[in-house]
């Protein structure tokens, strides 16, 4: 279930406005991976939280960065206080809207793309993120792989490391939302 800050934190990463058609979920999965030749690092989010009216189209998502599981405790160590400094920037949020949505009232899977601010690091920048939409029993499922580029939010690299973490990260999401209840 959905809890009122969840609302109230997506209220506040965009237009997102309380009206019908709300779906949403606190529970959503948010992985990434850097991928190199000396070194693979893996990280999941099961904590994602996202909402969406499918009256207006809008979408917002957030995720506390601490919420990241690594395979390894070190390396969950050294991307909270070296890369990503969650104590500075604890979240990453999405908020934009649903380009040409799907049809929300039938079943079915859709190529859908996303528009609207990204920010992490502290650092915004305008997205266009492409994925799929399907709508299923009530529910409606999101899913999308991007690409991250560390300097588009000056995410800083020691050279150390440099050439263990890779300098773009791929990130895929999936979320199943439900009608959101007050």
């Amino acid at each position: 279930m959905v809890s009122g800050t969840m609302v109230t934190i997506a209220l506040s990463c965009g237009q997102v406005k309380a009206q019908g058609g709300m779906f949403a979920t606190n529970a959503g999965v948010t992985r990434f991976s850097s991928e190199t030749p000396l070194e693979n690092i893996n990280a999941e989010n099961k904590k994602s939280q996202a909402i969406l009216n499918t009256s207006s189209n809008e979408l917002a998502i957030r995720m506390n960065m601490r919420d990241f599981v690594f395979p390894n405790k070190l390396m969950q160590e050294h991307f909270n206080e070296n890369y990503i400094e969650s104590e500075k920037y604890p979240v990453a949020t999405f908020s934009g809207k649903v380009d040409k949505a799907p049809d929300y009232t039938k079943d079915g899977t859709y190529d859908v793309t996303a528009t609207g601010k990204f920010t992490v690091h502290g650092v915004t920048k305008e997205r266009s993120i492409a994925g799929k939409v399907k709508v299923e029993g009530g529910k409606i499922s999101i899913s999308s792989d991007f690409d991250v580029a560390l300097t588009d939010h000056k995410i800083e690299v020691p050279q150390v490391v440099f050439v263990k973490i890779a300098q773009v990260i791929s990130v895929k999401a999936q979320y199943v939302l439900t009608p959101y209840k007050k």
